[in-house]
């Protein structure tokens, strides 16, 4: 069993409080930040984009509009982690660029930009079916960035209790591009964790012969 992994799974909980006198190395966050970059995406579209802030009267900005939550004030650095919309349209040239980032042969080429289109025919009708299927890709992100802190000893918070459209606004972010997916806190636990509660190997998996 990969033990640092597993370790890094224990480590994990959902830091309430950090310590406000402790923050991350520029180096640590960058890592933190690179697990998100190179994390998995449908079609390989990177829908996402990473807000990182330190600026503590910014943070006393969003709290607000995070349900008050003390985690957005006393953390190190708040990642906000936006999902593209624009840039998933196939009218774009995005999608395109995308795919070029691959060397093949022009008829495959087309081919995967129609398998791209006809699939995602409902999902790219409208700004909001677009946003549920970008937001999905960049939750598996934040997932590998929270590993990844945890395997640095840095505590996060996965925090979906949150204002979109006030926050966005506060913000100012142009939603027809990037929508606020999760926002996501980092930093140095205060308090014990506490005791970790899931349920037992064998409730939640189910092996099919």
């Amino acid at each position: 069993m990969n033990n640092i992994f597993m370790d890094a799974m224990d480590f994990r909980h959902a830091c309430k409080l950090f310590d406000e006198d402790k923050k991350i190395s520029d180096v640590d966050i960058r890592e933190i930040l690179e697990a998100g970059r190179k994390s998995p995406s449908s079609f390989g579209m990177e829908p996402w984009k990473f807000l990182v802030i330190t600026n503590e009267e910014l943070k006393a900005r969003i709290r607000p509009y995070c349900w008050d939550q003390p985690q957005i004030t006393s953390c190190s650095h708040l990642v906000i982690i936006l999902s593209a919309i624009e840039s998933l349209r196939v009218e774009s040239g995005v999608v395109q660029k995308r795919f070029k980032r691959r060397e093949m042969l022009q008829e495959k080429f087309d081919f995967y930009v129609n398998l791209y289109a006809k699939h995602l025919e409902n999902t790219l009708s409208c700004d909001d079916n677009i946003y549920f299927w970008s937001a999905r890709q960049a939750y598996i992100a934040a997932a590998n960035m929270m590993t990844c802190a945890a395997t640095l000893k840095i505590d996060s918070c996965p925090i979906e209790g949150f204002e979109r459209e006030n926050l966005q606004n506060l913000l100012n972010l142009d939603i027809s591009k990037y929508q606020i997916a999760l926002v996501l806190p980092f930093g140095y636990r205060v308090n014990p964790q506490s005791t970790q509660q899931r349920l037992l190997f064998d409730e939640v998996v189910e092996f099919i012969d």
